[in-house]
């Protein structure tokens, strides 16, 4: 071939798309999608099951199982989707409708994350939140088939655009739509939650999910408009037929001729799949055998996915009890899922250039079966840590009253020391204006509570279920008054904060970010949520004011007493009296790093690695029933996570029935109960068991797996088909050679005859 042909061809790609520096326009089209496409989905997924937990109001283990089964279906739908693109419509048509459904599901999915639709008391809350779940299932279903179902038709379509010449750039392209997945999912979890964290609304200011939705959604408007911007440019390939189609009729044809001929009559035959021989090529046949050998392998896969994928659900659930103040930077919950894709680009490459060469020169055979084991093993230890850091969050959290209990905390509102006895002849000094540390915890449904000096006794009627602080004034024979406290942490990791006037006239209190209102005279304002940070209130009685400035962190719930010898002006916040009810957060979201490393590392040494060892391993043409195969053991990974969340509930309704019968059997006048969340340390370690159990069981396998070369294995049965093929086209050439020879010797047996006649 001349130099002037090389040029050309290199000016030259599949399609009508022009060639610059060697690439064809097209392929910049395909790869801004997939950056965009990427992005609406993680941005979506990084906040997923904090709208499922704060805004549609779920528990975890709902939040968790409808997170997963979302997940399960997003990479079910893939073979849907291959096979509807190599069958039917093609990969160009199949990208364009699914991405439309796509775009619709985000739309859907955002829409439902508006509270204004349905609030029609205007209090923040929807009022039919049936709509509001109806809208976002059918969102995420559309969602799961659109993202599904374009995932293996986009990469195979970018590869399509190149010429059988440009393997270089076609390798090129790869790694740069590799990047773009990973870069889309960068930002998309560092901006996505930073939206969620926003206020708006149209009437009352909430959590802005409809704005971390809608970002997604529109990017995804945007991937799709400009893939079509390309369209004229694109080489799309005509379908021609899905091998999983072929291999899947295979599969059963062997599977019913073996049926047929299970007596024992018929001689048994060295592999099931010989079976197919009547009808199908025994190169196929052979193909088949090569991936269910590796499909075997795949068997104790899903367990490390069911680990992998709870880093958005469960680990994005911890960190909400956390705290995630990093100085000057403050980290949301589910911003931490950040630092899996900073990791991958870090360690990628310090696998492949480090590590992996370090220890082959170290004489160690670290074969890729080898590597998976160790990922697994390193995925389990991630979870152990997850584990270690839920013990210590355990710690902090405060211990709530069971339906059979109800807790009091004391606060003297006057200017003198208090001795006051409670049940069981506890004898609490309550110091002026303050209140006692702890709560005290009952099952007594009334207790006498009496005050040593004066004498005074008051019976005081609790509720059950609940925590109160009983407000003594400082005449004692004035009306006691019992205030709720929160019963549970406050959400999202904001701080709930009221006031208690304890001066003779009304108080306003306010800030930037909330109204507390007017607060009449020995009584206590309703609690307001406040965000992390320093905030200043300000503290008004007719025409004295003062300011009382105070930083919190998160998760904390205070009351502040106004006392009746706080005097307004610039020193007036000595005076103040902070009651503490609920500590914030003091386990620091930076323990959850070393979990985010080990699962990140896990993640390359298997999934990279299991990927290029699949690929290895199987014929050329099975590579998409390999790459079926791998994306199946990711969703039953999420459905053993979906089973798991599910028999979680289970023990907390035997809890339920049991604190019904313990009100009937109570005896113990304190007893401490059990937090649900002290059960996420033990399902923690549970999946770390098993996977080590898994990783035993795969290490087995692995052990007595023998490597093979596909491309050999075929070039035996190419070589086998040829010499047969010529020993056929001898047998033709000689039975025509014999049917030549009877023709002529028929002639010859004619004219001899003819010249007979003529004689006679």
């Amino acid at each position: 071939m001349t130099d002037k042909e090389d040029l050309k061809k290199e000016k030259k790609g599949k399609g009508k798309s022009k060639v610059v520096c060697g690439y064809p326009i097209s392929i910049f089209f395909i790869v801004v999608n997939e950056f965009c496409e990427r992005f609406s989905y993680y941005g979506m997924r990084a906040v997923l099951v904090l709208y499922f937990k704060y805004f549609l109001q779920w528990d975890d283990d709902l939040a968790t199982s409808i997170y997963h089964t979302f997940v399960a279906l997003c990479y079910l739908t893939p073979i849907l989707g291959a096979i509807v693109a190599d069958s039917w419509l093609g990969k160009f048509k199949t990208i364009i409708y699914l991405s439309v459904v796509y775009a619709i599901g985000q739309v859907a999915l955002a829409v439902s994350a508006i509270h204004d639709i349905t609030d029609s008391d205007r209090d923040g809350t929807p009022n039919n939140m049936t709509f509001h779940v109806v809208l976002s299932m059918v969102g995420l279903f559309l969602i799961a088939l659109g993202t599904g179902g374009i995932k293996p038709c986009v990469s195979a379509f970018g590869g399509d655009q190149f010429a059988d010449h440009q393997e270089r750039q076609r390798r090129t392209f790869f790694s740069v739509f590799y990047l773009c997945i990973n870069g889309g999912s960068l930002l998309s979890t560092i901006i996505t939650p930073i939206l969620r964290g926003q206020t708006c609304g149209i009437h009352t200011q909430q959590k802005c999910y409809a704005l971390a939705f809608g970002v997604p959604a529109a990017l995804m408007v945007v991937s799709l408009v400009v893939f079509i911007m390309g369209s004229g440019m694109y080489y799309k390939a005509k379908p021609e037929g899905n091998i999983m189609m072929s291999v899947c009729k295979c599969i059963g044809f062997a599977i019913k001729n073996r049926y047929r001929h299970r007596s024992k009559a018929h001689p048994k035959r060295e592999h099931w799949m010989d079976w197919a021989e009547e009808k199908y090529d025994k190169l196929l046949i052979a193909q088949i055998k090569m991936v269910l050998k590796v499909l075997f392998l795949y068997i104790p896969l899903p367990m490390f996915w069911t680990l992998f994928d709870q880093k958005g659900s469960r680990w994005t659930l911890q960190a909400t009890t956390m705290d995630g103040n990093f100085g000057q930077l403050v980290i949301q919950p589910d911003q931490m899922q950040t630092f899996n894709p900073i990791l991958i680009l870090t360690l990628v490459p310090v696998m492949e250039s480090v590590i992996y060469p370090l220890i082959k020169k170290c004489g160690f055979n670290f074969t890729p079966l080898k590597r998976m084991t160790v990922g697994m093993f390193l995925a389990a230890l991630a979870f152990v840590c997850a584990g270690v850091v839920q013990l210590q969050i355990d710690k902090t959290l405060p211990v709530f009253p069971s339906t059979s209990q109800s807790q009091l905390k004391l606060l003297n509102m006057g200017n003198k020391e208090l001795a006051v006895q409670l049940p069981d002849n506890v004898l609490e000094n309550l110091p002026p204006a303050q209140a006692n540390e702890e709560y005290f915890t009952f099952t007594e449904e009334e207790v006498s509570i009496s005050i040593v000096t004066p004498p005074l006794t008051k019976t005081i009627a609790l509720t059950k279920g609940l925590r109160q602080t009983l407000l003594i004034p400082s005449d004692i024979n004035q009306e006691w008054v019992l205030i709720d406290d929160l019963t549970s942490k406050p959400e999202e990791g904001n701080n709930a904060i009221r006031f208690v006037n304890g001066l003779a006239k009304d108080l306003n209190v306010s800030t930037s970010a909330e109204d507390f209102g007017i607060i009449e005279p020995f009584m206590s304002s309703n609690y307001s949520l406040l965000r992390n940070g320093q905030h200043t209130f300000s503290l008004m009685s007719g025409s004295q004011s003062c300011e009382y400035t105070r930083k919190f962190g998160f998760g904390s719930s205070y009351t502040f007493f106004i006392p009746s010898t706080f005097t307004f002006g610039p020193n007036c916040q000595e005076s103040i009296t902070e009651v503490e009810e609920i500590q914030p957060n003091t386990v620091h979201m930076a323990l959850q790093v070393p979990q985010y490393f080990l699962i990140t590392a896990g993640e390359v040494m298997f999934s990279v690695t299991g990927l290029e060892f699949s690929y290895s391993q199987a014929p050329s043409n099975m590579k998409a029933v390999l790459q079926a195969g791998w994306l199946l053991t990711v969703a039953v990974g999420n459905f053993i996570v979906l089973i798991v969340a599910e028999i979680a509930k289970l023990p907390k309704k035997v809890k339920l029935e049991q604190r019904e019968a313990s009100k009937m059997l109570a005896e113990l006048s304190v007893t401490r109960s059990v937090s649900p969340s002290i059960l996420k340390w033990a399902e923690f370690f549970l999946f770390a068991s098993l996977l080590v159990a898994v990783c035993v069981i795969f290490s087995i396998m692995a052990y007595f797996y023998t490597y093979i070369d596909p491309t050999e294995i075929e070039a035996q049965f190419t070589e086998k088909k040829e010499e047969k093929d010529e020993e056929e086209e001898k047998d033709e050439m000689k039975k025509i050679e014999v049917q030549m020879m009877k023709r002529d010797s028929i002639k010859s047996n004619d004219s001899d005859d003819g010249f007979k006649q003529s004689k006679m």
